[in-house]
């Protein structure tokens, strides 16, 4: 069968935040990442290998093999980005009806990783992008580099299916696919059917949500081919709340 892939519609440079404001989300090509964040692309790309070495996620509740993932957390206020203690990752049962409810510990992220550059002017252009959005405020950030994988012969990147997060800001990246067909993305408006899919491509291309507009899912992944490995999708999803991390007082952090 013909793995036919729908290409997202991409917005400019110029049009990013005003198709944010108009619709709740926007597709970027990593031109226009690059452009925005001032980021370098040989320098975003630099940042793959470090999705070779995710632990595998020990809280899938479905009892699956094929997520992997590290987990980051940061206030990101104007032009600072200060890295907070490791903390567990919390969501309410009203938005992962899966995994909600649960403190869910995660192996920190590599700590080369967030000592590049580019990590830290990335984190700032995406709280300028939340302050465009919402007025500025400083940004509680949490940083999920996950790699969904085909161990089990099908992968899950959205387990709990179509969701929001509770937060602001949604930022998905894509850093890279291999081998797989499937993945693809669905945005759906939170009150009512209008809904776009696509499926992202292009290393650092990325996926932008109003976090409280919209919803949205990744369809499950396979092997192109049966019994070819390695066959993965990775992804950078990073968030951004105001006023606090999510359960914050639930998790004893003041």
């Amino acid at each position: 069968m013909m793995n036919l892939i729908a290409p997202p519609v991409l917005v400019s440079p110029s049009a990013t935040l005003p198709t944010l404001h108009a619709q709740g989300f926007a597709v970027l090509d990593t031109t226009c990442v690059c452009t925005l964040s001032g980021c370098q692309l040989p320098d975003l790309l630099a940042l793959a290998p470090f999705w070779g070495h995710l632990p595998p996620d020990p809280h899938l509740k479905d009892g699956g093999r094929y997520r992997r993932r590290r987990h980051a957390c940061f206030v990101v206020d104007n032009t600072a980005v200060a890295p907070v203690p490791h903390r567990p990752h919390w969501q309410p049962l009203a938005y992962n009806a899966l995994h909600g409810g649960m403190h869910r510990l995660f192996e920190p992220v590599a700590p080369a990783m967030l000592a590049a550059p580019v990590w830290t002017q990335l984190l700032l252009w995406l709280g300028q992008v939340a302050s465009a959005l919402r007025g500025q405020q400083p940004w509680f950030v949490e940083a999920h580099p996950f790699r969904i994988d085909t161990t089990d012969g099908i992968g899950r990147p959205t387990p709990e299916g179509a969701h929001r997060d509770g937060v602001d800001l949604v930022a998905v990246f894509l850093v890279g696919r291999q081998g797989v067909k499937g993945g693809e993305t669905r945005v759906f408006d939170a009150d009512g059917p209008a809904g776009q899919r696509f499926t992202l491509i292009q290393p650092w291309s990325l996926l932008l949500l109003d976090d409280a507009r919209v919803i949205h899912e990744s369809t499950p992944i396979q092997p192109l081919q049966a019994g070819s490995q390695p066959a993965y999708r990775d992804t950078l999803v990073v968030t951004l709340r105001s006023g606090g991390f999510p359960g914050e007082s639930d998790v004893g952090v003041t």
